[in-house]
């Protein structure tokens, strides 16, 4: 089975107020050095996958270079990374390479490069189409900027774009929020992301948030419920623009999903490089493994830059069947067309479905899943609780 690749670039202009990833602004000297680090990790795949116990697959049909902000490279440092994947990778001449970009950070030498690399895709983390909104949380561009830069990415041949939109930013109201869809479906980008703002310890404002303080606009942070209305509304605007949902936060024309993250919630392979990056890799058959229960392994590298460039050591779990069977339960269901219980009950046995029939009875009775058949997805209502749905099953399966 192919390969995802995904590349982490940590760094950016700017750190949004809302961001909860392991990224920050830093010097342009260590750009460099981490592109040294990223290339030399890619040409140690192979030994890689065979020190975590996992296959080594060199055919690979996405790429997905996220952040971060990856445009903040220069083209010579891209080309590299492109480069190290091509002398160790065999990748279809078909792939999907995704490019994450900031609006405003796109130049006529970065887009050549892009070209040159065979990048045909590009994510523009837009999150909002009113500029005080999105300044208000760190992002520098405009929305003459975002419309600039689809325009020159359409030109430049590239036109499976997405665009990012996040509901419940400070100041949002239910006329700007309307806006911002009105505006991503006028641009008639193919593929659109439409996250909730997290509240948690990991970004400055949700820490604020928390704390009941008015840093970054805290204050001015809708109330749950608005944010909630807010995620319904775009998904039945989308729809109504024939911008259909297929996943939790992901809507697309027709053919148009994003290939590559679709891997993750289909429990295909793929290999990550960077600063917090993940993998998942079919396990290996060489027995060298004491768990012959295991299925699959993943392993993540550093989740802070120091550490990463230090060469510290990947951290690695063994999936057995049983957190295989996990995972089919509360990825598959992030998709709209859910998953089948035919097939897993064909892949995991019988009792993978049995053993939960009590708990689909008791979430179709609270409105939060739908079972038709075979099929079992998440209602509407369970979208917007999915994280306690999936819980549900895991509670299930840890009491076996």
């Amino acid at each position: 089975m192919p390969l995802g690749i995904y590349i982490s670039i940590p760094f950016c202009k700017s750190k949004c107020s809302y961001c909860n990833f392991s990224t920050g602004v830093v010097s342009r000297a260590i750009y460099s050095r981490y592109v040294d680090r990223i290339c030399a990790d890619i040409a140690a795949s192979q030994h890689t996958a065979a020190a975590m116990g996992g296959q080594f697959e060199r055919q690979v049909d996405t790429i997905y270079l996220g952040g971060g902000t990856p445009t903040i490279l220069e083209p010579a440092d891209l080309e590299r990374i492109f480069s190290a994947l091509r002398r160790e990778f065999e990748v279809d001449p078909q792939a999907e390479i995704t490019v994450e970009c900031a609006p405003g950070t796109l130049t006529p030498a970065l887009l050549t490069a892009l070209l040159h690399c065979g990048v045909n895709r590009v994510s523009l983390g837009v999150q909002s189409w009113v500029d005080a909104e999105a300044a208000a949380v760190g992002r520098l561009h405009t929305r003459t900027k975002v419309l600039e830069d689809i325009a020159l990415l359409r030109s430049a041949g590239i036109e499976n774009i997405n665009v990012d939109l996040i509901a419940g930013l400070p100041h949002q109201t239910v006329d700007s929020w309307e806006y911002s869809v009105s505006e991503t479906i006028g641009s008639g980008v193919p593929h659109v992301s439409v996250y909730m703002l997290e509240v948690d310890q990991d970004s400055r404002l949700g820490r604020e948030l928390m704390a009941g303080g008015r840093k970054y606009h805290a204050h001015f942070v809708p109330e749950d419920d608005l944010s909630a209305d807010f995620y319904v509304a775009a998904c039945e605007r989308l729809e109504r623009a024939g911008v259909f949902q297929y996943e939790i936060s992901n809507f697309a024309r027709g053919g148009r999903e994003s290939r590559h993250n679709l891997k993750y919630w289909e429990r295909q392979p793929y290999f990550g490089f960077g600063v917090d990056a993940h993998s998942m890799l079919l396990a290996s058959t060489d027995g060298l493994s004491k768990n012959a229960d295991r299925v699959a392994v993943r392993f993540a590298g550093a989740d802070e830059l120091n550490p990463f460039l230090e060469n510290a050591p990947l951290s690695q779990t063994e999936v057995s069947r049983q957190a295989a069977l996990e995972e089919a339960y509360f990825l598959g269901l992030r998709l709209t067309h859910g998953i089948n219980l035919r097939e897993l009950a064909n892949e995991f046995g019988p009792t993978s479905v049995e053993e939960v029939s009590g708990t689909i009875e008791e979430l179709s009775k609270d409105g939060l899943v739908q079972r038709i058949g075979d099929s079992l997805r998440l209602t509407m209502r369970g979208r917007m609780v999915s994280n306690e749905v999936f819980q549900k099953f895991l509670a299930v399966e840890a009491k076996q």
